[in-house]
């Protein structure tokens, strides 16, 4: 938020009431990410607490660059678990999912890099500060924010999500959904679990058609750099399945993630 913090400018508009205009705030928002992802990269990180009820370590810190502050998720390769299905650099993943957000235009994942953190090299992500009472299954209901889910059901079919939760769809200040915790993204095996089946069967979005024959002929420097090259080809297949077919994809009874919330 804009503001005095330990003498220090916040910038994270994320966590601030400052602006009850949707619309300025939406714009507003836009300028805090560019300039959020520079503070992420470049600040310094302090620890403020470990995040409650994540499989993984994963800490809420301050980062501060000169006068400007953001807060942020820091998810160190030191505190991931082992998965027989998942190689180390469960991180590398939450950025991969960033980037192949950002490469399709849709600005639905908060912006994530690379980062050696306190704990080691890690992923640090902008946290964006959300009405917590809301998750998927209430959001769903409202028809405002239809567009932003659309986008997140067809980011989670190309990523091959494998635990989208309906606590991963956060409701920003702003109005805007973004959606958290990508660690479990891009096997090589189709194995997504999502709870966004609302939309099943239904034509895709002209737009997002568009958005995904583009990332469907060549994935963008940014997205390769963090995936293997057999999970590069799999991201290729599964645009082209929804190119192919054109629709929202529908669930086989066994596609569900637990916990749901």
């Amino acid at each position: 938020m804009v503001g005095i913090s330990a003498g220090k400018t916040d910038i994270n508009r994320s966590v601030s009431d400052l602006y009850p205009d949707p619309e300025d705030a939406l714009s507003l928002s836009k300028n805090d990410f560019d300039s959020a992802e520079q503070i992420l990269s470049e600040g310094e990180i302090e620890i403020l607490g470990r995040m409650p009820y994540s499989s993984n370590a994963t800490f809420l810190v301050d980062v501060t660059l000169e006068n400007d502050m953001v807060k942020g998720i820091y998810k160190p390769l030191k505190g991931e678990r082992p998965l027989w299905d998942f190689p180390p650099g469960l991180y590398k993943r939450e950025i991969a999912t960033y980037e192949l957000s950002e490469q399709l235009g849709w600005s639905v994942v908060p912006p994530t890099i690379e980062r050696e953190g306190p704990h080691g090299i890690g992923s640090v992500q902008l946290f964006v500060d959300a009405d917590f009472s809301q998750h998927h299954f209430t959001l769903v209901e409202d028809p405002r924010y239809h567009a932003d889910l659309r986008k997140l059901c067809a980011l989670d079919f190309l990523a091959n999500n494998t635990d989208r939760k309906a606590g991963h769809c956060l409701l920003s200040k702003w109005g805007r959904i973004y959606g958290i915790d990508h660690g479990l993204c891009f096997s090589t095996e189709f194995k997504l679990r999502t709870v966004i089946w609302d939309f099943a069967g239904e034509r895709i979005d002209n737009d997002l058609i568009k958005a995904i024959e583009g990332a469907g002929t060549q994935l963008s420097g940014t997205v390769t750099k963090w995936l293997a090259p057999d999970e590069q080809l799999a991201v290729l297949h599964r645009a082209e399945i929804l190119l192919n077919s054109g629709l929202f994809p529908e669930d086989d009874g066994y596609r569900w993630p637990w916990p749901l919330i």
